[in-house]
């Protein structure tokens, strides 16, 4: 899937990702901090990657989904690096991943944000509405 907009480009063929821009923004993101590079690794490789590209063809963006394609999706590290901000690239890049031909039909998708919670209520995000049925574990292996 290729999508065109005032000269960037979205792409989820997984062969463009620049593998160290986007491991150079996730270790320092509050998300992610200091994640191991082949992590980062392991996680595209398991993941629906949609990579943004500036006119040049260099990385200025990248959104990921974790999902089985039938049911679920968590919608992780999503981001667009500086000097190409602006422009509604953001809004752009979620719209088109959750727009995917792999992720219609999904009973749920889920997703964290410490500070773009408007970017995501447009597309129809809200907080939990049970959130006693969920549950998490976190592993640090570090």
């Amino acid at each position: 899937m290729i999508r065109r907009r005032d000269g960037y480009e979205l792409s989820d063929d997984p062969a463009r990702l620049d593998l160290d821009a986007i491991w150079s923004f996730l270790r320092t993101a509050y998300w992610s901090p200091n994640v191991p590079r082949e992590v980062v690794e392991r996680s595209l490789a398991n993941s629906l990657c949609l990579g943004l590209y500036a006119p040049g063809g260099e990385q200025a963006g990248f959104a990921r989904a974790i999902t089985d394609r039938a049911t679920f999706a968590w919608i992780a590290d999503v981001f667009v690096l500086d000097g190409h901000r602006g422009g509604g690239r953001g809004i752009w890049l979620v719209e088109t991943l959750l727009e995917h031909p792999a992720l219609s039909g999904l009973r749920r998708t889920l997703l964290a944000t410490a500070d773009a919670h408007g970017l995501y209520r447009r597309f129809g995000f809200s907080a939990i509405d049970a959130p006693e049925r969920l549950m998490d574990r976190w592993h640090d292996p570090g």
